[in-house]
């Protein structure tokens, strides 16, 4: 569909926009389009020629990766008192976590929030008291939060039929036994949670590598989500749509996709408590978890060295690490020498770049398929027009009962705790290419011109608000993720190479969520403690 046919079919209700002004202005909308990392990733996938190293740089520990995991182990080697390690920051720093920003307006350029951590996720609390985002009784059951991160109400709202609903899950005009399904499926969700396997374990914790592996409940993994939902009696479309929202938003995946026991444990491994918040509370910042990086990095006190590393490779007991940035489209590379190196790069990476990385037990049969993600970004003048139904939320959803990838929007400023809204602000807009092929997605990202792009990003804004939105649109910010995170596929919980590098203690260690098997801020982060400790030679890690 090209750029003038979409914009006069997205109009609210159906009805053509006649405005040629409308048009006239979206025409002069060109997007900026960034790929995070592709120039430098493809040039290697390539197998480009890397120059000898210009140098090299000796440090004692070596962090491969400034995501959330690198970020983190970072963070605890300086909490352990070890100052003699450097972090090699990737194709991107902070990876998932990044964000931009226009002016005074911040915005998330991947992730947006976390969830607050329930007890067991006692390195996540230990992270938030740190960075002083916590602020008493780390250790308790309900936690004190500093409430400018707690997200305000109203939270979230679902477009349906073109009104709006308070909540996600759909409501309005529900025949009342598809509402008693919905009652159902939540009271079992109520029930999962407090279960424990017969090792003693909680069937779904956090982080994962807590849970049960009771063959029992690990059979949950051989099912996908909807053979789960189908064998448990549940017929309720609407039920459906929103199982299969939750799996395409947490995992890019749908819920005829996603492993039952992922798919469960995003609903039964969360719930902590805030003293000053209610139950399932969430942290999020007008950057998304950009600001939470930053302060890791900062608290870190880590080196930080631009470039991505080429190849990781054991000589003489030490580790060797060449790496290589682009400057002016050509390679530059230097060699880092550690005595460890934690390479908390996704697998997608480490696959290449780790030599030999079958000797550590893992093989390209066990790469976890990945799934991409459109994150775009629109500045706007003031706010649009409401309808009346709901006020306008921090999350905002558009229901459409065949799927699809798109995921609704969040606004940047919704934290905003002055009375009088900004004069202007930034709705994101998320988008999981789940109806294609990871691979045919990545393809279509990396063909796609930037009207198609714009086209897929801006569909729920004017399923939300007409084209009369666009008057109002400075600037469009497109963020292409085309690896944004691993698939939780059926079996993932007996990946024997993801088994293999989470247990690896040698010269390299691991630290990736896609140890895991699927992308949160609290898995990546449990893996970088982890690495960090055992780096240090600690027991228990």
């Amino acid at each position: 569909m090209d750029r003038r046919s979409f914009l006069f079919a997205a109009a609210a209700g159906g009805a053509a926009v006649a405005s040629a002004t409308l048009y006239r202005h979206w025409r002069e909308i060109t997007p900026a389009v960034h790929a995070p990392g592709r120039e430098l990733g493809h040039y290697l996938r390539d197998r480009g020629s890397v120059p000898p190293p210009a140098g090299v740089i000796e440090t004692d520990i070596a962090i491969v990766g400034a995501g959330m995991a690198g970020l983190t182990a970072a963070w605890q080697l300086r909490r352990d008192g070890h100052a003699d390690f450097l972090v090699i920051d990737g194709p991107e720093p902070f990876g998932n976590a990044a964000g931009g920003s226009d002016g005074e307006l911040a915005y998330p350029t991947g992730a947006h929030y976390l969830p607050v951590p329930p007890r067991e996720c006692a390195h996540v609390r230990a992270i938030l008291a740190d960075l002083g985002i916590l602020l008493r009784d780390a250790h308790g059951d309900k936690p004190y939060y500093d409430e400018r991160y707690l997200l305000h109400a109203p939270e979230e709202r679902l477009l349906v039929n073109g009104r709006w609903q308070e909540g996600i899950v759909p409501r309005a005009g529900v025949p009342a036994a598809e509402l008693a399904e919905h009652a159902r499926f939540f009271a079992e969700i109520e029930r999962l949670r407090g279960l424990h396997g017969a090792d003693g374990r909680r069937v779904f914790a956090l982080p994962s590598s807590a849970s049960s592996v009771d063959p029992a409940w690990l059979a949950l993994d051989r099912l996908t989500l909807r053979d789960w939902f189908q064998q448990h009696g549940y017929r309720s479309p609407t039920l459906y749509w929103y199982l299969d929202y939750c799996c395409r938003d947490d995992y890019g995946a749908t819920a005829a996709t996603v492993s039952a026991w992922a798919g469960l444990h995003y609903f039964c491994a969360r719930g902590g408590e805030a003293a000053n918040a209610a139950p399932g509370a969430w942290l999020t910042w007008p950057g998304g978890l950009q600001p939470l990086a930053s302060a890791l990095a900062e608290r870190s006190g880590a080196r930080r060295l631009s470039g991505a590393a080429v190849s990781i490779r054991e000589v003489d007991g030490r580790v060797e690490i060449l790496c290589c940035t682009m400057q002016g489209g050509k390679p530059r590379s230097y060699l880092v020498r550690a005595r460890k190196a934690i390479c908390a790069m996704p697998l997608f990476m480490a696959s290449r770049v780790v030599e030999n990385i079958a000797s550590y037990g893992f093989t390209p049969q066990h790469l976890p398929a990945t799934a991409p993600w459109l994150v775009a970004n629109f500045v706007l003048r003031g706010f649009p027009a409401e309808l009346p139904e709901a006020p306008l939320c921090w999350d905002n959803v558009v229901h459409r009962p065949e799927g699809g990838p798109n995921l609704g929007y969040v606004v940047s400023t919704h934290q905003d705790i002055r009375v009088t809204p900004p004069e202007r602000t930034v709705f994101t807009t998320y988008a999981a290419l789940s109806h294609l092929d990871p691979l045919a997605a990545r393809r279509w990202l990396q063909a796609a011109a930037p009207d198609k792009l714009l086209a897929l990003a801006a569909a729920d804004l004017h399923a939300a608000y007409g084209s009369a939105i666009d008057l109002q649109v400075e600037r469009v910010d497109i963020t292409l993720r085309a690896h944004a995170m691993a698939i939780p596929r059926p079996g993932f919980r007996s990946n024997a190479g993801l088994a293999a590098l989470r247990a690896h203690d040698g010269a390299v260690l691991f630290a990736h969520a896609d140890l895991s098997g699927f992308s949160v801020f609290e898995e990546a982060s449990w893996w970088g403690v982890q690495a960090a400790r055992r780096a240090l030679g600690k027991t228990g890690a």
